[in-house]
């Protein structure tokens, strides 16, 4: 049974760490180089394209190493439930951290940013962004370990 879970978790989390990973490596540095208007701007066409496919990708890869700890046993029990605790701790993060920045940013005027300044705000949220970065990439690299204890 553990067969189809264990890639399943592998792919989802390897493509949400991958999308995770690029924007900490492009998006976050590009962000940067922006006055108020365009990093609202550039935030709000970012934000859109990723949010709909990180959390599938997460959500998977939750589901996917629970279910796949529930059928393995030993070191491969251990591995799969600390990858998918990892995941849990990345939704964690993304839902009471970058959420509700990404929810205020969204309520502010990129034409009249009164008051707004990106780069405090910016740097607070690459700080929680680089977090759940790590902790994808750290599942990530549980996951590699579990797949080696199937091997």
């Amino acid at each position: 049974m553990i067969e189809p879970l264990l890639p399943a978790a592998f792919l989802a989390n390897g493509l949400c760490a991958g999308v995770l990973v690029g924007s900490m490596l492009g998006v976050v540095p590009y962000y940067r180089t922006l006055s108020e208007g365009d990093y609202i701007r550039a935030h709000a066409f970012s934000v859109g394209r990723y949010d709909p496919f990180q959390p599938i990708c997460l959500l998977i890869t939750v589901a996917a190493d629970v279910a796949a700890a529930v059928a393995a046993d030993g070191a491969a029990r251990l591995l799969c439930a600390s990858a998918a605790a990892l995941a849990a701790a990345v939704i964690a993060v993304t839902l009471t951290r970058n959420l509700p920045m990404n929810r205020r940013i969204r309520r502010v005027d990129p034409d009249a940013p009164a008051g707004f300044r990106a780069g405090p705000f910016l740097r607070r949220w690459a700080a929680w962004h680089a977090l759940r970065t790590a902790l994808a990439v750290l599942a990530l690299l549980v996951n590699a370990a579990a797949v080696g204890v199937l091997l």
